[in-house]
């Protein structure tokens, strides 16, 4: 089969497609149909079709998915959406687990960027059709889903500036005034750490602007966890970041697209397997990929290799370790029959 340029494609679907697109996110109604027009195109043989106007419909529209029979349920989205997604997922035994292809369609998109996926619609339909499977780790906050970072405090004010319409309207730059307008309003809290697989002792921080707990490597539009996190690692990265004088926090916020600002001296940090977080103060909501998900007192857990995805096939920083081995050795047939 030969794509709209005349290259040859080699489908990385076993089977058909099932899309469905959360037609509320930033590109989400404006991108819907080309995608439908594109992906068989490139050769992935589209099933069921979904233009999802109420995002809280999704996990139920991607169960008919799996039930249907599909084996790559391709989701158009931003990170909350993509997250409620992987959750359904993830929560099948793995040897039922369709794969989740992804289509870039919110405003942060960082889940893409953690697996360099394109952020393009003919970019992203070419990596379903020639790319490769890996399978990569699930956080979950008192069982909730997500997949980038999940954080108490700041964050929390800045998820709830960022209202749809401001961020469709101003995209990516809707994230700094968002940002501005919450810090003004913050006020210190008081958080307790605690670590139940005993790999750090536990702690009590005071006058706190963040904690924030992270599975993948990227959040809040590029900004990066650690200079080594990664979405396959089996580890949370957490850090808290101390209330304090403005000029620390420009400082900080100066080093948070490479991951440095946890060397600042304002900044806590330690990787684990799982932490509870306990506020004694403050609003206890959580933020998980941008949306309000969970509340303190909340349990951070990482399941190791809980989702299967479609990566570009040049790769290398994910693999596939667990599930998602088999399926990629039947991707490879597939390509060269």
């Amino acid at each position: 089969m030969r794509g709209p340029y005349g290259r040859a494609m080699s489908p990385v679907a076993l089977g058909k497609a099932a899309l469905v697109v959360n037609t509320a996110s930033r590109r989400g109604a404006e991108s819907f149909e080309l995608v439908r027009e594109t992906l068989p195109e490139y050769g992935v043989d589209l099933g069921a079709c979904h233009a999802v106007e109420d995002p809280a419909t999704l996990p139920a529209v991607v169960k008919d998915a799996v039930f249907g029979g599909h084996r790559l349920v391709v989701v158009g989205g931003g990170d909350g959406t993509v997250g409620a997604a992987a959750g359904v997922l993830a929560d099948l035994p793995a040897g039922a687990r369709p794969a989740l292809g992804v289509l870039p369609l919110g405003t942060a998109n960082d889940f893409a960027r953690t697996l360099d996926i394109p952020t393009t619609v003919a970019g992203a339909c070419a990596t379903l059709a020639r790319g490769k499977v890996v399978d990569v780790d699930l956080g979950r906050a008192n069982g909730t889903p997500f997949l980038n970072v999940a954080s108490l405090g700041l964050s929390v004010g800045v998820a709830r500036a960022l209202r749809p319409g401001l961020k469709k309207r101003l995209g990516p730059v809707a994230y700094p005034i968002a940002t501005l307008v919450a810090y003004r309003r913050h006020r210190p809290f008081r958080a307790r750490l605690e670590f139940p697989h005993g790999d750090t002792e536990p702690f009590e921080l005071d006058d706190l602007l963040q904690v924030a707990v992270g599975n993948g490597r990227h959040y809040g539009g590029g900004n990066t966890v650690h200079p080594d996190a990664g979405i396959d690692d089996h580890r949370l990265d957490v850090y808290a970041i101390r209330a304090g004088r403005l000029r620390d926090h420009v400082n900080i916020a100066r080093l948070l697209k490479d991951g440095s600002f946890i060397e600042h001296a304002q900044v806590q940090h330690v990787s684990t397997r799982a932490v509870r977080v306990t506020t004694d103060d403050g609003d206890p909501a959580v933020n998980l990929d941008g949306e309000i998900g969970a509340s303190a007192p909340v349990l951070f857990e990482v399941e190791r290799n809980a989702l299967d995805v479609v990566v570009p096939s040049y790769v290398t920083h994910v693999r596939a370790d667990g599930a998602a081995r088999a399926r990629v050795a039947q991707v490879r047939g597939a390509g060269a029959s």
